[in-house]
C-alpha cells in the first residue's frame, strides 16, 4: 500500500484539483494573520496542497515544529513563517516528488520572511519509522500533521512515536479524516480509495483508544465536518459510510486522567496570545473569553497550566477535593453533521464535554 500512496501522490495527482473529495477545501474560516502568511507561500508549493484541515494552533513563536507528512512543504512554510527566525520546521514525507517541490523552494521563503537563514528542513521518510531517521526523543514542542496519517500502514505506531518526540507540556495538532464506521477489509484494499484519504480512515472511537493507549489520555477534538464524496463511483462504492475531516489536539501531560474530572477549578484567560485578544479555544467545547472565570476539570486545567499555554491564564483552585466526573461526557458520535460548527453556542458553558 505504500507504493501505491507514493504513486498517487507522486505521480497521479498534480493538484488539488485532482482529488476526488471535498477534503482538501478548508471550510472553516481563517484568521487574517494566518492568511496573510498563506499568501506569502510559493504558488507551486500551494498547488499541490493536499491537507483536509488548518494545522496553526495559537502560540507559535519560537516553537521546535514537526510536521508528519509535509509533501511540497505548503503547511511547514507556513509555521516556518508563524513560529519566527527563532523557531524551526522539519518536515518529514517519503514521496520524493513531492520533497523535490518542497526543496527548491527553501531559499525562496527565507528570503520572503526576510530570516537570515532557513529555518525549515525536509526529510525523506516514513511515519511509521520515525525512530529511525535521527531526532532526538522529546525534541519538538508541536506536532503537526495534515491528513496524512489515514494513509500510514502502522498508525498506533506513528502516535507512540510523536509521544516520544515531544517534549513534556508539548502537544500533537492534527487534521485527518475519520469514519463513523470500521471500514470493511474489500473496501480498505482498494487502491484509489486508498489514496483518496478513505480506505485507511480510522473509526473514530478506534482512533480515540489509539490515541490514549499511545500515551494521549484525552483527545480533544477542535473542529469537525462532513466530506463529500464527488465521484458517483466511489459514494456508491462506500454505500453509507460517512467520513469526515476532523482536527485533534493531543497534550503529553503525564498527569492527564483518562476522563474529566472535576476538582472545582477555574482559569480565566488573559488575552495575551498573540492574534487573540478577546477570546482563545482549546477546543470545541473550551472557549474562553477574555476576562470571564470559567470553569474547568482537572485536565483542561493542566492543559493549559502545563503547556505554552500557562503564561496566558490565570489559575483557580487546588486538588485538594474530587467532585466526581463532568456530565455530559457521553460517547455518541462527536463530530458535526453541518458545514461549519456555530462555536459561539459554547462560549459561556461550563460543561467540560
Amino acid at each position: 500500500m505504500r507504493d501505491n500512496v507514493q504513486e498517487y501522490y507522486g505521480k497521479v495527482l498534480q493538484s488539488t484539483e485532482d482529488l476526488q473529495t471535498d477534503a482538501c477545501c478548508v471550510v472553516a474560516d481563517i484568521p487574517d494573520y494566518i492568511k496573510s502568511a498563506l499568501a506569502q507561500v510559493h504558488g507551486e508549493v500551494s498547488s499541490r496542497y493536499y491537507g483536509c484541515g488548518l494545522i496553526a494552533p495559537e502560540a507559535l513563536s519560537g516553537l521546535s515544529i514537526l510536521d508528519l507528512g509535509s509533501g511540497s512543504g505548503r503547511d511547514a512554510y507556513l509555521l516556518s513563517r508563524l513560529t519566527g527566525e527563532n523557531g524551526s520546521v522539519v518536515g518529514v514525507d517519503m514521496t520524493q516528488e513531492q520533497l523535490d517541490v518542497a526543496n527548491a523552494h527553501i531559499e525562496y521563503h527565507q528570503k520572503a520572511y526576510g530570516y537570515a537563514k532557513p529555518n525549515v528542513r525536509f526529510i525523506n521518510g516514513h511515519l511509521e519509522e520515525l525512530a529511525s531517521l535521527g531526532m532526538d526523543p522529546g525534541s519538538f514542542d508541536l506536532i503537526v500533521s495534515n491528513c496524512v496519517i489515514n494513509l500510514c500502514t502502522d498508525k498506533p505506531a506513528v502516535l507512540s512515536a510523536a509521544h516520544d518526540l515531544l517534549r513534556s507540556g508539548g502537544e500533537m495538532y492534527f487534521s485527518d479524516v475519520y469514519a463513523d464506521r470500521r471500514i470493511p477489509e474489500d473496501l480498505a484494499k482498494d487502491p484509489l480509495l486508498y489514496g483518496e484519504c478513505l480506505a485507511g480512515a480510522l473509526y473514530w472511537n478506534d482512533f480515540e483508544n489509539m490515541a490514549k493507549a499511545a500515551g494521549f489520555p484525552d483527545p480533544r477534538l477542535v473542529e469537525s465536518r462532513p466530506l463529500a464524496i464527488n465521484n458517483p463511483q466511489i459514494a456508491e462504492k462506500l454505500g453509507n459510510i460517512r467520513f469526515y475531516s476532523a482536527t485533534y489536539r493531543l497534550f503529553r501531560i503525564d498527569s492527564l486522567e483518562p476522563a474529566c474530572e472535576d476538582y472545582g477549578q477555574a482559569v480565566k484567560y488573559l488575552g495575551t496570545v498573540p492574534h487573540h485578544p478577546h477570546r482563545l479555544e482549546l477546543d470545541g467545547h473550551h472557549h474562553f473569553e477574555t476576562g470571564r472565570v470559567f470553569p474547568v476539570c482537572g485536565n483542561s486545567y493542566r492543559m493549559l497550566n502545563e503547556s505554552r499555554f500557562r503564561d496566558h491564564f490565570e489559575f483557580f483552585g487546588n486538588w485538594d477535593q474530587h467532585l466526581g466526573i463532568f456530565p455530559g461526557c457521553g460517547t455518541e458520535l462527536p463530530y458535526s453533521n453541518t458545514e461549519t460548527n456555530d462555536s459561539q453556542e459554547s462560549t459561556n458553558s461550563g460543561a467540560c464535554c
